[in-house]
């Protein structure tokens, strides 16, 4: 974690890869105040037991989550960096940050997100619109 840069190191992330993303300076926060009370040996996120959390358990929090939150739409963990990635690509942050972020070997993939959001085409000009 580069805490003072806002920047957080995912080791083995999806497709076993390393890649640097955001960090939420608001995310950091919780993230300290967790780590005060619960004290994990290994892992940030430890199951009750100790050790790392499976895929299952993540899915089964997630799950729970949602039905706290009323969300009835069918969504995945995975949905998450799918959002991740459609609210820069809605800020203007430029597809290549976005594939970086991600850890996205080909810009084709990355550019899957481009056809999710039209958030923002109305504010475009027309060059036609500036003679």
């Amino acid at each position: 974690m580069q805490s003072e840069r806002n920047l957080l190191l995912i080791r083995g992330g999806k497709g076993k890869k390393d890649r640097t993303t955001l960090l939420s300076k608001r995310l950091l926060e919780s993230l300290r105040a967790y780590y005060r009370e619960y004290r994990p040996k290994v892992w940030l996120f430890e199951g009750p037991q100790g050790g790392q959390y499976t895929a299952d358990s993540i899915r089964h929090v997630f799950n729970a989550c949602l039905a706290k939150s009323g969300v009835t739409r069918k969504v995945t963990p995975h949905s998450l960096r799918h959002s991740f990635a459609t609210h820069l690509l809605e800020q203007g942050t430029n597809l290549r940050y976005i594939q970086t972020l991600l850890g996205h070997k080909s810009s084709k993939t990355t550019e899957i997100y481009t056809h999710i959001t039209s958030h923002g085409l109305e504010g475009i000009v027309s060059p036609l619109d500036n003679l």
